[in-house]
């Protein structure tokens, strides 16, 4: 879809579709038989569709909520890091779609507890999570938040599946690092520009 040439997409032999991958303070929508992929320390994730014309997406957010006023119809703005914004962008997306709010449905994930050296960010994001989700009248099917370990999450739109695997046992220091550096971005680059609210 235009507007998302940005994300890396590839073909998913295993489950015989092209996937979207979504990095931290990314989001993705899709109307087609797509699935959309990250993979979650202390982020969390919402995955939105409108159930009856089967279009939605995810988004990937390190922050609960900015009080600067930001761009939110751009995939590529900085203002996706936060959860405020990452909501609205997703939720914009989809309704500019034909998607209307008493059919979207939600799923969330995240918040695990990776980032040792700073304050329970997985925390704040799932309070966060909840808390809009409740505040919007949104419609909350499922939730895998919390704990301490990253998860690969796998989202399907069109159907509405979703998977999500808990790395008990990785090694790969990946998630925390791209966290962590994420988090420093987040400190040095400012956001800029007006808001645009649905």
């Amino acid at each position: 879809m235009p507007g998302f040439e940005h994300i890396n997409r590839y073909w998913d032999p295993q489950h015989a579709v092209f996937a979207a991958k979504i990095l931290p303070g990314e989001f993705y929508v899709t109307r087609g038989g797509e699935m959309v992929v990250t993979t979650l320390g202390s982020c969390v994730s919402a995955c939105v569709r409108d159930r009856r014309l089967a279009v939605g997406g995810m988004n990937h957010f390190m922050l609960p909520l900015s009080g600067k006023h930001t761009r939110i119809d751009d995939p590529l703005s900085e203002s996706a890091r936060y959860g405020n914004y990452a909501m609205e962008q997703l939720i914009n997306r989809i309704m500019a779609l034909g998607g209307r709010r008493q059919d979207l449905e939600v799923k969330l994930f995240g918040g695990g507890r990776v980032l040792a050296a700073v304050t329970d960010i997985g925390k704040r994001n799932i309070e966060f999570a909840r808390e809009y989700v409740a505040t919007e009248g949104l419609r909350l099917l499922s939730e895998d938040l919390g704990d301490e370990y990253p998860r690969k999450v796998q989202y399907f739109p069109e159907s509405g599946r979703a998977r999500s695997k808990k790395l008990y046992r990785t090694r790969n220091d990946t998630v925390v690092r791209r966290e962590e550096h994420y988090l420093h971005e987040i400190d040095e680059k400012p956001t800029s520009g007006g808001v645009d609210l649905f």
